[in-house]
């Protein structure tokens, strides 16, 4: 049936039902967050009843997930006033392990948010549960290991440096072939009779010792996971600058993991200002698509008041495109 299909944009997944009676019970379809697929399952007694649960595998069986998550369920239309769980923090294996009772009337036509703020795995060993973000993914083969832990001593140590850069409130030492490999801008900036050529320093003034340290550690191979995702806005600032086609786009794909209401605005305004059309069009997505707009009333008035014309001109035209009469 078309309304057991669920649609998912970064971390949230949305479920739209188009018909629901009085006394019924319906399952969608598995829908993939994370590592798991999942079943969103709603049943009407006395109360609307929602469960969120893994589907049945042999993953969920032997590692199941610790979700944190919050529920949403709200009518369709304008008017939407969205019943909101309190946040969630469950070991989910089974259809019976969280069960959300909503003290109201649905019937119809109406939609369940579900918004997962974390997801953990447990270990085999029976170790500490870790989670899938931002870290999954990041294992390295043991000679590669070994040429970063190279780089790393090269910067960190400060072996044969030639370069230095200067910082809002720091300075820090780097190697000129490191940056040249990695960007056509310093290349040119050390191949050329310019000012960085003769003195072999580098103004990077609006970026923090921190962050150029959290660039550096990228640009050399050695950038921890936390550090990248702390850092990665200024990140993102300077691989537009200094032409880093590949950082930036690791920067994109990460802004895109976490859209939220809190910062869904600031990300449409920096794939704006970077010409980011995918997470653009996510953010755009997140707030039409989804509906999320209406969480957000009084920041979109203040947001309105100051984006670039051509942006709210875009915003617009997905508005009419979105909500145009069926």
């Amino acid at each position: 049936m078309a309304d057991t299909k669920v649609e998912t944009i970064s971390r949230l997944a949305q479920w739209k039902i188009d018909n629901f009676g009085p006394c019924s019970y319906k399952k969608s379809d598995p829908f993939k967050i994370g590592l798991w697929n999942w079943h969103l399952a709603i049943e009407k007694n006395r109360y609307l009843y929602v469960r969120l649960f893994p589907e049945l595998s042999r993953l969920s069986k032997d590692q199941p997930p610790i979700a944190r998550f919050i529920l949403r369920v709200s009518n369709v239309g304008v008017s939407r006033r969205p019943y909101v769980s309190p946040t969630q923090e469950r070991l989910l294996r089974y259809s019976d392990d969280f069960v959300w009772p909503v003290d109201t009337t649905f019937y119809g036509r109406f939609i369940i948010d579900v918004e997962f703020l974390d997801l953990k795995i447990c270990q085999l060993n029976g170790g500490p549960a870790t989670s899938i973000w931002p870290s999954h993914g990041n294992m390295q083969s043991m000679t590669t290991q070994s040429a970063l832990e190279t780089l790393s001593r090269m910067l960190y140590d400060g072996i044969h440096t030639d370069v230095t850069i200067i910082t809002s409130d720091g300075t820090v030492r780097a190697h000129k072939a490191i940056l040249s490999a990695s960007s056509p801008v310093f290349q040119s900036m050390f191949l050329h009779d310019l000012m960085e050529k003769e003195s072999s320093t580098i103004h990077i003034n609006d970026m923090s010792w921190e962050s150029c340290m959290a660039l550096l550690s990228y640009l050399y191979g050695t950038i921890k996971p936390e550090d990248f995702w702390k850092h990665r806005v200024a990140l993102l600032g300077a691989a537009n600058k200094y032409d880093m086609t590949d950082l930036k786009n690791a920067c994109e794909e990460s802004l895109m993991e976490d859209i939220n209401s809190s910062n869904v605005l600031e990300r449409l305004q920096d794939a704006w200002l970077y010409q980011l059309d995918k997470l653009k069009g996510g953010c755009m997505s997140y707030l039409f698509d989804f509906g999320k707009i209406y969480d957000i009333k009084d920041e979109i008035n203040t947001f309105f008041k100051e984006a670039d014309r051509d942006l709210l001109a875009e915003m617009f035209h997905r508005v009419l495109t979105v909500w145009k009469p069926a």
